[in-house]
């Protein structure tokens, strides 16, 4: 056990991606308890913390189990762009630390003052990004330096819903919850459009399929996808919620939808582990479109959200933390049934709650089964990725 601790301890990509799993479980466990007792299941109160239920669900989803996922993949991913040493157990320790601190201090809310509450939940995100911004200038790539702008954005976004908690603004909550959900679809944006043709055209070239079938980006789409992931966040920050970032996010969605035609998702469906990146942007795409549209006046925003939040975040999220952790822990990218399940339920719960925003009847039974869903996904993608997290490395 102690190895096993030590090994958690030490890795980025493992206590964060472990850390997201098991909190991903924890909140989604609590909220279908609250959707519980909503339909007159079962009965259960929420003494611990100051806010309402479905405001803790949504900041700890986006400002909880998210950044976690953030925080593996970075602590990961930006030795290998850079060519940096990996972050120091002790560093790792530490930051995971602050992560934590900030999930109990929102836990407990109710006891503690605002304040506090807030300082300590802000802490994690700049610490995170100036041991990031320490690896990149070594090679200091724009590409990637922007990269440290929307972990700005985040930053930004939960200070807003704080600053409504604290008692300093009046109204900056919900405009804090949709920029930081919006936010990490930018980032997906950017890095799913970096990431799935690459690992598709890397799969398909060991598979021996020829050149002229491997996916194709177009540099036109890829580049007009990655200006409007960087105005979109701000847009929402400064104007809110209305025509100028409904606009952006509706075309985002399109050329999302675009310069994805190329990329060879059909080829993609024999690997599980592939598929579901395509997925998860295929979710961002619809997301930002019926977002974007709801925004306009057309349909329903909270299930445009929650398409954004469960099948893009979510979806994402799953898909990259496991495929790092097979990969990092020496161990073969291939998802294993289990795994692979987990990816079509958290599909499966986005769509469900997307569906469920429109029922009159039924709504609240909707919102419960996709919880349900999310909370399956998790639990099987923790059994799958057990090993990769905690074992150790595998010889090559």
């Amino acid at each position: 056990m102690p190895a096993m601790i030590a090994r958690v301890l030490g890795e980025g990509f493992r206590v964060f991606f472990l850390s997201a799993g098991l909190f991903g479980l924890f909140a989604g466990g609590v909220w279908g308890l609250w959707l519980a007792t909503q339909t007159g299941l079962i009965g259960y109160e929420y003494p611990t913390y100051a806010m309402s239920p479905s405001m803790w669900h949504a900041h700890e989803m986006i400002f909880g189990y998210a950044t976690a996922a953030l925080g593996g993949f970075f602590l990961t991913a930006v030795p290998n762009w850079t060519g940096t040493p990996e972050a120091r157990a002790q560093f790792i320790m530490a930051v995971a630390g602050l992560w934590l601190a900030g999930r109990l201090a929102m836990w407990f809310s109710g006891a503690l003052p605002p304040t506090l509450v807030a300082v300590v939940d802000l802490a994690f995100v700049p610490v995170l990004a100036a041991k990031i911004a320490s690896q990149l200038v070594r090679r200091p790539k724009p590409q990637n330096m922007i990269f440290l702008l929307l972990l700005s954005y985040i930053w930004i976004s939960n200070l807003l819903t704080h600053l409504e908690w604290v008692g300093v603004t009046g109204d900056t909550q919900n405009i804090g919850l949709r920029a930081g959900l919006l936010t990490l679809c930018s980032m997906i944006a950017i890095l799913g459009g970096r990431i799935t043709p690459a690992f598709t055209r890397n799969a398909m070239k060991r598979a021996g399929e020829p050149e002229t079938n491997w996916p194709v980006s177009v540099g036109a789409f890829d580049k007009a996808a990655m200006v409007l992931a960087l105005l979109l966040p701000p847009g929402v920050l400064i104007f809110g919620m209305g025509p100028i970032t409904g606009g952006i996010a509706l075309v985002l969605g399109i050329v999302q939808f675009l310069r994805m035609m190329r990329w060879r998702m059909r080829w993609a469906l024999r690997q599980p582990i592939l598929i579901a990146l395509h997925i998860g942007l295929v979710m961002l795409a619809l997301g930002l479109i019926l977002w974007g549209l709801a925004v306009l006046g057309f349909g329903s925003e909270i299930g445009a959200l929650h398409l954004l939040g469960i099948g893009c975040v979510g979806g994402m999220t799953l898909a990259v933390m496991s495929r790092a952790a097979l990969g990092h822990s020496g161990r073969a990218l291939v998802a294993s049934p289990p795994m692979a399940t987990a990816y079509g339920l958290m599909a499966s719960a986005a769509i469900l709650r997307w569906v469920g925003s429109a029922l009159n009847q039924g709504y609240l039974i909707a919102m419960l089964a996709s919880d349900g869903l999310w909370i399956s996904a998790i639990v099987l993608y923790l059994i799958a990725m057990w090993p990769a997290l905690t074992g150790p490395r595998l010889a090559s």
